[in-house]
């Protein structure tokens, strides 16, 4: 199934659901999440950018791990940015800085990131638009750079499937999310994936990919 609600409208559906995001991404994505922190393998002094960083739940953890490199946060969602500049004031001392942005075109400079995250954000991009936000990623980062991609998936076990139909059903529901699989569209865009990983949690299914920029 592709994408179901328009990129114009994810500003705002975004800004709406970030009132309660925190509530939803602890119960339903926490594993997949920690789990794509310690794939990143981060080494203090690195250069870090997360693209749709939400509402902070991962940026933070970066940022606790790279206090002395530095870390940027982009998101398009002025209410997402607000509720993760808010949780990242307890650490001031680290380097970072978060501001909107946009990942069909990056502000940033070219073979500039060691590792680029990026979470939930890929099932909400139609299939014939992610092939221009891939090119993006890979044109940021540094050649061996790490790409660290979690998305929601299609369940592997017994209910796992209802969050697909809900999707159908309803689109927003999710924020527009639905499931997908990036293994082939990761190779086909010059990125080697080194894992591919399912998780579940609260039902919900989640894909983590370590990929290197070739």
């Amino acid at each position: 199934m592709d994408a179901r609600v328009s990129q114009s409208e994810i500003p705002s559906l975004y800004d709406a659901m970030s009132k309660t995001y925190d509530i939803w991404g602890k119960l339903a994505e926490s594993r997949a999440r920690n789990r794509a922190i310690e794939l990143a393998d981060i080494i203090d002094g690195q250069k870090i950018l997360e693209v749709a960083v939400g509402t902070g739940l991962t940026f933070y953890e970066i940022v606790k791990r790279n206090p002395h490199g530095a870390n940027t946060g982009i998101d398009i969602s002025e209410g997402m940015l607000k509720k993760a500049q808010k949780r990242l004031l307890s650490l001031s001392d680290a380097n970072y800085q978060l501001k909107t942005g946009n990942a069909f075109k990056l502000e940033e400079e070219t073979e500039h990131y060691d590792v680029l995250v990026n979470s939930y954000m890929f099932d909400l991009i139609a299939f014939n638009d992610m092939d221009t936000v891939l090119r993006e990623f890979r044109r940021v980062l540094k050649k061996d750079g790490k790409l660290i991609l979690v998305s929601m998936t299609k369940g592997e076990s017994f209910g796992s499937g209802i969050y697909s139909l809900i999707s159908r059903i309803s689109p927003k529901a999710f924020g527009g999310c639905r499931a997908v699989n990036l293994s082939d569209k990761l190779q086909q865009n010059g990125f080697e994936i080194k894992a591919r990983e399912y998780y579940q949690q609260l039902l919900f299914p989640s894909e983590v990919i370590l990929a290197l920029k070739k």
